[in-house]
């Protein structure tokens, strides 16, 4: 019985902070300077995820031709520069990875 009043509870917290922000989102008008520091959470995030998982993969800096991570990472750095399409870059990227990693027997 607790379990039930817990996923309640929960499910209860979820839909009542999403449905006031669902609610609101056309009527709330930001000032500029907001929509402008908020244009850049998305990269800062995806840096912060990014950099450690591709020069710190044995939780120490990793720069290294045999680090695959930091060649699979420049890779797709690449392609991404060169098509401009995310499902490209995420596709060629893992499959490089996969390549260094698993065809050529890098890493650990």
């Amino acid at each position: 019985m607790t379990e039930v009043l817990l996923i309640g509870g929960m499910f209860m917290v979820t839909f009542s902070v999403r449905y006031v922000l669902f609610a609101v989102a056309g009527k709330v008008r930001f000032p500029p300077w907001l929509i402008t520091g908020l244009s850049f959470v998305p990269p800062a995030v995806l840096t912060a995820i990014i950099v450690p998982a591709v020069l710190l993969p044995r939780d120490e800096l990793w720069l290294s031709i045999d680090n695959p991570w930091l060649l699979a990472g420049g890779f797709a750095a690449g392609v991404a520069v060169w098509r401009k399409d995310l499902l490209t870059t995420i596709v060629l990227g893992m499959l490089c990875f996969m390549l260094l990693r698993f065809g050529f027997g890098l890493g650990w």
